[in-house]
């Protein structure tokens, strides 16, 4: 197993940095939203569309992204996508009008694409089974770092510079990759250019559905996102309208939940070294059960002391870090020729679910903690249900294709 690459610390945290851009480039902007609309004399609902245009167009730049990826290999589609992403930050930060800024974070998304599809591909070229899992943890940690430190860091930043530094620091952060792929990462896939471009998405397509084990990790990985998001969503206005928690207080107990992700990694870095994959996918679905079972009695409840409510929402992400991991490494095992394309279903498919969810849990809140947590507690024990029935789903042995990787 390439043992250089699995090894190379420059080479997992750049792959780590990588994951990490979307939650960079959404969470650093965030405090500049208000000085932002006033500068260019918009409203703030008009402002906050710097989030879901992004979102929106990662969502549709991962598919083209891991076709390239297949087609052309690993790097020059890492590149085409980090240049794209790096120059539309430019434009943001120069945008003079709303309309170019928001015009520009969507094109910024679809180039923000490369890096996430990318990244698991990468995984898959180099890995399989639990030194797959290893990895995925460990870029798991790096990524959740992002949330946690990059709105306190835009904040200081709009401070002291006011609301383009976020953008700017963006800007540079995509260079600074750049410059990164090119020094750390090398290319791991043999390009496949043999059939048309429509065909080979088509055949790609066909293949990942054929396998059952990609349905059923696919299936565990896409509802979690939307019970997640959906709290994250509403988040502030529980912390502080319902439980009557200050702005400060909230920003402190709005990490908790990073740093939950970030202990959930750790644990299961640990784990993938002691137990089979399908061992910890089943213990993140007990976990996921528990704090989906607790939350669903406080939303027949309606009520529940804060320390209740926050304790189950951090135990979900916590096993966040554990299920997904995991399950993502069972999905892509089956296909280590189509890797590009495999890792552009799984994160369409569960973006488009994060989506949905945090605009379903906003459009529900009514200021009850019941409308806050329903949905957490709905995903939960949907994905509960779905490991149930993996006789019916994946009713085969999980199978694992160590020997097809790229080689050293």
């Amino acid at each position: 197993m390439n043992a250089h690459l699995t090894n190379s610390r420059s080479f997992i945290i750049t792959l780590g940095m990588l994951t990490a851009v979307a939650a960079l480039t959404i969470d650093l902007s965030l405090p500049a939203i208000p000085s932002m609309v006033e500068a260019l004399h918009s409203s703030l609902s008009r402002g906050q569309q710097i989030v879901g245009v992004f979102m929106l167009g990662m969502a549709l730049g991962q598919i083209p992204a891991g076709l390239a990826a297949d087609r052309f290999g690993r790097m020059p589609a890492l590149y085409f996508g980090m240049g794209i992403f790096s120059i539309a930050a430019i434009v943001v930060s120069a945008a003079n009008q709303i309309d170019v800024l928001l015009a520009s974070r969507f094109v910024q998304g679809l180039g923000a694409a490369s890096a996430i599809v990318i990244s698991r591909a990468v995984v898959r070229d180099i890995a399989s089974g639990k030194e797959a899992a290893k990895l995925m943890s460990l870029m798991t940690m790096i990524f959740t770092a992002a949330p946690v430190i990059a709105p306190s860091f835009g904040a200081l930043l709009v401070a002291q510079w006011g609301w383009r530094a976020p953008f700017i620091g963006i800007a540079i952060a995509g260079m600074a990759l750049v410059i990164g792929i090119r020094t750390n990462l090398v290319e791991t896939h043999t390009p496949n250019a043999s059939q048309r471009p429509l065909r080979q998405l088509a055949s790609s397509f066909e293949e990942f559905f054929s396998h059952r084990q990609s349905i059923f990790g696919l299936l565990l990985l896409i509802l979690p996102p939307a019970g997640f998001l959906s709290v994250i969503a509403v988040s502030a206005a529980l912390t502080v309208e319902i439980y009557g928690y200050s702005i400060t207080q909230y920003g402190l107990i709005f990490a908790c939940a990073g740093l939950s992700i970030l202990a959930g990694s750790a644990v299961n870095r640990w784990l993938v070294t002691r137990f089979e994959g399908m061992q910890l996918i089943k213990l993140g679905v007990l976990l996921i059960f528990a704090s989906s079972a607790q939350l669903a009695v406080i939303a027949w409840l309606d009520a529940a002391p804060f320390w209740w409510v926050w304790s189950n929402v951090c135990l979900f992400m916590f096993t966040i870090a554990i299920l997904m991991a995991n399950a993502t490494v069972l999905a892509l095992d089956p296909l280590p020729r189509i890797a590009g394309v495999a890792s552009s279903i799984i994160g369409t498919t569960s973006n488009i679910c994060g989506a949905a969810g945090a605009l379903l849990g906003a459009m529900i809140y009514d200021g009850s903690v019941r409308n806050a947590v329903i949905l957490m507690a709905s995903v939960g024990l949907l994905t509960t249900l779905i490991f149930l029935l993996r006789p019916v789903i994946c009713p085969n042995p999980i199978v694992h294709h160590p020997d097809e990787l790229a080689r050293d």
